[in-house]
């Protein structure tokens, strides 16, 4: 039985364009010669719905997709297997919704759903058992968990279906089991010949090779082939690296769709021989998830063009070469808004990184603005000494500004800063961090070196000037980073270990060898800003723990460092 892979890059709520890509890549599938056609779970409605799953038009309008791709496939060979949101039990009868729909009810409004049409007619509705409520998932909120599911047979093939994260409890390949039932070992038990698995797994460091070997681990027990269809693209902060992937009953690697594009492979997965994995180069990987995420942030938001702040500094840089490889480099603006403390040397690097990367670039000095702030201010500001106060005026003034052409021309505002920086509040509310997107906002600052220095393998495109100054706002005279900060070598693996992995600062300290007073005082500034990270723009996510939806602390709270 040949199978197609069909890695699509849904929209949530687009219905029409989502069911254009099913159906478009069926036919695709058809013509390769395909029997079945599998996408990723809720390819339907798009991942994630969040509390559009708690609207009854929304669930009307799933119900209403599925019949659509029905008919629309119903004169085609390929049967379609593809997720969708589907009312709960509840709601789809006549009795028994309770009248408390509260959480302590019970009550949910949908079903996490996979279903498999062939030829007009549905064959199965598939339910998703295991509902993840950790990190970025919140699918307790909205799903009520399927109580057992079951293996299909199809042209006489018998097939275990399951949804993400009803694979994700092998007790074999975990150290600690989240869930007290595995669903794949209850559908082994009735003897399937291949598991099918619909994800919508979110991009992380590491998380494609983790995936492919958890997945091998189970396909070794069971000594079926496994298959993967995994989402791609970017939905707000989430970036979806797609990597579907087929693996024999050995747990050897037999078809590997791309990486962040969207993509179809057939295979026969009980014929196809091994093939090799594919490299897993960690800067590559993150250069190409962050340039997916701007780009279907910017344009499934309804925008064409950017607007970048450019400082001369790396962090901009980066920002920019990311939307001009995303966008193209004829939809960004870069804007220099030099200070009186601005080097010369950075409006020349800007304006080179513009031509280097063939983005316009424009210059508005803040001087006048400045000094016309600091004289309105000076009668209530009289006897205090000039400060963090004067260097922030001079951020928000820059953040006026790029909102003022963000209204005129239509384009987004990219915020430019590093995870370093807005971990330890280096960072101005409605100054820098003013914008729609937070680019690089889950990338330490040395990460944000490896990139750029990626990016200049074959020709240059961040200028070697950018690389080599030390970092510095400029918004007083002689500043640099390292006055506030540690070195970002220092400081980059406290904050990797304490807002990723939640080491303890005593640990922290005798992993690295730095002071336990250091880190401390690294602690504290992290708890401070909580504030700030809470006001900023939307992060893109690459690392376990992004400064967004996935980080959920108090403001008001007293740290126990």
């Amino acid at each position: 039985m040949k199978i197609a892979l069909a890695q699509i890059d849904p929209t949530v709520g687009d219905f029409a364009g989502n069911l254009e890509k099913i159906v478009a890549s069926c036919r695709r599938a058809t013509q390769l010669g395909a029997r079945l056609t599998v996408f990723s779970e809720l390819a339907i409605c798009g991942y994630p719905p969040a509390d559009l799953l708690e609207k009854p038009s929304f669930l009307d309008r799933c119900q209403a997709a599925v019949n659509e791709l029905a008919e629309a496939t119903r004169n085609l060979p390929t049967a379609v297997l593809a997720g969708v949101a589907l009312r709960s039990p509840w709601e789809s009868g006549t009795s028994g919704v309770p009248d408390d729909r509260s959480s302590s009810s019970g009550w949910k409004p949908a079903v996490n759903a996979a279903v498999l049409l062939d030829r007009g007619r549905l064959f199965l509705e598939q339910r998703k058992r295991l509902l993840p409520f950790y990190d970025v998932f919140d699918e307790q909120r909205y799903f009520a968990p399927a109580k057992s599911q079951q293996v299909v047979e199809l042209d006489q093939v018998r097939l275990a279906i399951t949804i993400c994260e009803d694979a994700w409890n092998d007790k074999n390949f975990w150290p600690r089991r989240l869930y007290t039932v595995d669903p794949v070992e209850d559908l082994m038990r009735q003897n399937p010949a291949l598991h099918i698995n619909l994800s919508s797994s979110p991009f992380w460091h590491g998380k494609r090779t983790m995936r492919r070997e958890m997945l091998a681990a189970i396909a070794t027990r069971d000594a079926i082939p496994v298959l993967m269809v995994n989402q791609v693209g970017g939905n707000d902060s989430l970036i979806f690296d797609g990597s579907s992937f087929a693996l024999d009953g050995r747990g050897r690697l037999i078809a590997q769709a791309a990486s962040f594009e969207e993509d179809l492979v057939v295979v026969d997965p009980f014929s196809a021989p091994p093939i090799v994995p594919p490299a897993d180069d960690a800067t590559q990987a993150a250069w190409r998830a962050l340039v997916l995420g701007t780009r279907d942030y910017v344009r499934k938001c309804g925008f064409k063009n950017a607007l970048v702040g450019l400082s001369g500094g790396v962090d901009s840089a980066l920002v920019a070469a990311i939307a001009a490889e995303a966008l193209g480099p004829e939809n960004v603006l870069g804007v220099g808004m030099p200070s009186p403390y601005s080097s010369i040397g950075s409006i020349d690097d800007s304006q080179r990184l513009a031509s280097n990367l063939g983005i316009r670039f424009e210059r508005i000095p803040i001087t006048a603005l400045f000094e016309e702030y600091q004289r309105s201010l000076r009668p209530l500001f009289n006897g205090c000494a000039p400060g963090i106060t004067e260097e922030n005026l001079q951020s928000r003034i820059r953040g006026n500004l790029l909102m003022a052409l963000s209204n005129k021309s239509g384009a987004l505002v990219l915020t430019t800063g590093n995870k370093s920086e807005m971990a330890v509040g280096y960072c101005t509310l409605y100054g820098d961090m003013v914008g729609a997107l937070a680019v690089i906002g889950d990338l330490v600052k040395t990460r944000v070196y490896g990139i750029c220095k990626f990016l200049n393998q074959n020709q240059e495109k961040i200028p070697p000037a950018i690389l080599e100054k030390p970092p510095s706002a400029e918004l007083r005279p002689g500043q640099k980073d390292t006055d506030s900060l540690p070195p970002y070598e220092v400081l980059d693996p406290i904050l990797e270990a304490y807002v990723e992995r939640y080491e303890t600062p005593e640990h922290i300290a005798a992993a690295n060898g730095i002071s336990l007073d250091l880190v401390q005082q690294v602690v504290r500034l992290v708890e401070r800003s909580e504030y700030k990270r809470q006001q900023a723009a939307p992060v893109l996510k690459v690392t376990s723990k992004s400064f967004g939806m996935g980080r959920r602390f108090p403001i008001a709270v007293k740290t126990t460092v």
